[in-house]
Formats: C-alpha cells, structure tokens, sequence
C-alpha cells in the first residue's frame, strides 16, 4: 500500500474508532469505494491497536485506580469494575477468536456495511431517545457487565460498530451518555490487545518486514487521530445527544446501499 492509502485508512481509524459509526465498516468502504485493494484484517487491526494506545492514554488516571493492588488504595468499587470489564470482554474474546481463525474477510461487503450501518444506528437513536440516564458506573453490575458484554459480540460484523452497540446496550440499560461511552472504552482496551496480540502472532510468523512497517505507520498516525477524537466526542456528549452520529449513519448507510443495488 503507498504512504498515502496508509495515512488515509489510519485516520479514518483514529477518527471513527470510539465514535459509534463503525470504523470496521469504514476500513471495507474506504478502499472498496475508492478502488483499492483491501488492506487485509492485519492492517485493521494494527490501526486498532494505534486506537488502543489513545484511549489508554486518556482514561489512565481512572485505570490507575482500577490496577491498585492495595487495598488502602484504589476504592472497591474501581477493583469491582475491573472485574466487570474482564466478564463483559469474556464473550467477544471467544467470537472473536472464531471468527480471525476461520471467518477471515467472510463479512467483509459493503452490502453488509449498509445493512449494519442502517440497522444499528437506529437501534443506537431508540436507545438514546427513550432510555432514562439515571445510572453512572457506580452503579454497574455484573450482569449489566455481561450484557454489555454480549452486545459487543455483535461489533464482529463490520458496520455494526463496537462502540455503537456496547453504547446502545450501555444506554437501553440506563447509564447516562458519558458513562456509557466511557464503559464503551474500557471494553475496547481487552479486546483490541487480544486482536493485537494474534494479529503481532500472525506477522511475525508471515516474516514480511514491509508489513510491518506499514502497519507500525498506519499504527502512529491512528493513535495521533483518535486521541482529538476522543476528546471531542466526549465534551460533546457531555451536553448532546447521539443523534449527530444516527443521521450520519443513516445517511452513509442508505448511500451504500444504493450504491450496491442502483
């Protein structure tokens, strides 16, 4: 891949990632649309792992205090929390790992990105229209953590967006916007490490130092794209809706589409 297709595909990565718009779905239709080859699973989910950096780097202070080991530090409903997001990642680590050894690129169209696109940003507006914003993460528990958890099983097909449906699930639950955003990334930083970790596995078996390269690159400009992201998305939702984001969903959801069957 040039330098140019690289740089591309990383911000639309960065960009989209933790906003619930599917970046799986805009990694199929970025090259599909503009005629280039598909840049494989093992560049997604390098510029997966550029994302992970970001969101670890802006939540820290409050993974600082889900990680303390003392008991005199850390309050228990941080060391609760952990627990919580170790269960919700259980399910989508199990798909996930069916779907990189014997799924490969199956879902992989734009048909599939359309559909998804449409679908789930509707679901994303019921939820946020009609659901109540009485909870915050205090108030998580670990069956809402499981459900959360099985909703992310759902990101395994491009154009549903895995922060889209954890956020819907967060939201159709009862947490506020920001708290279910916020949830939303904690669940990401375990499963994009073990999409990392098998997808490093891969590399490093296929011994192709070009792609490596390309996907430390691809890597960089992610993590640089999805801190902005992740800072605007937040100070919006703190006093907005997801609406912004549905109408964009649908709009690109419904182009797809007619660009599929028109």
């Amino acid at each position: 891949m040039t330098l140019l297709q690289l740089a591309i595909l990383a911000a639309i990565q960065g960009v989209t990632e933790f906003l619930p718009v599917s970046s799986s779905g805009h990694l199929v239709l970025v090259p599909t649309l503009a005629g280039w080859p598909d840049q494989g699973l093992l560049i997604d989910v390098a510029v997966h792992v550029g994302t992970l950096l970001a969101v670890v780097v802006y939540l820290w202070p409050h993974l600082r205090r889900m990680l303390q080991v003392s008991p005199a530090s850390g309050s228990g409903s941080d060391r609760r929390l952990l627990g919580q997001t170790a269960l919700a990642t259980v399910p989508v680590l199990v798909a996930g790992g069916l779907v990189f050894l014997y799924a490969g690129s199956l879902l992989r169209s734009a048909e599939v990105v359309g559909w998804t696109t449409l679908i789930f940003g509707i679901l994303l507006y019921l939820a946020d229209r009609f659901a109540g914003t009485s909870r915050q993460l205090s108030d998580m528990t670990w069956g809402r953590a499981l459900l959360i958890g099985l909703a992310q099983v759902l990101a395994l097909v491009p154009g549903s967006s895995r922060a889209g449906v954890t956020i819907t699930a967060g939201r159709l639950l009862g947490f506020d916007r920001a708290d279910a955003a916020r949830f939303s990334m904690l669940l990401a930083i375990p499963a994009i490490i073990a999409a990392g970790g098998a997808a490093g596995w891969k590399l490093w078996n296929l011994g192709t130092l070009q792609l490596v390269e390309e996907a430390l690159v691809a890597a960089v400009i992610a993590f640089c794209t999805a801190i902005v992201a992740i800072r605007l998305m937040m100070n919006w939702i703190r006093r907005s809706s997801f609406t912004p984001f549905v109408i964009y969903r649908l709009a690109l959801g419904g182009a797809v589409l007619a660009w599929v069957y028109l």
